[in-house]
């Protein structure tokens, strides 16, 4: 199992986020999350986020992120900061779900 770069791996939390885009609304999208993320690389406990597109034609964006501890992202989670973040996001997405998970087994492919 890998271990991650920051806290203990035990503690982590991993988070995944799916949107579905509306038709057309792929750049406000885009451009409402390029403020998230800019704003969630600075949030204390953060370790790491992406941003996943779809490889047809779902619609079905992926946003994922890892967090030192499960405190650490509800508390952002929590926050006036991401409440406000999430508002000019809300115009371009029309479902959403989310998943908060604890890795508990982690393979790595072997290099080629």
């Amino acid at each position: 199992m890998r271990t991650a770069h920051n806290g203990d791996p035990a503690n982590r939390l991993s988070v995944v986020y799916t949107v579905h885009v509306v038709e057309g609304g792929e750049q406000g999208f885009l451009d409402a999350y390029e403020q998230i993320r800019k704003s969630v690389a600075s949030v204390p406990g953060h370790i790491i986020e992406r941003l996943g597109e779809p490889v047809d034609d779902s619609r079905q964006w992926v946003i994922t992120s890892e967090w030192e501890t499960p405190e650490h992202f509800f508390s952002w989670q929590q926050s006036e900061d991401h409440r406000e973040l999430l508002v000019p996001l809300r115009n371009w997405v029309d479902r959403t779900q989310s998943l908060r998970y604890r890795v508990v087994q982690e393979t790595m492919g072997v290099p080629s």
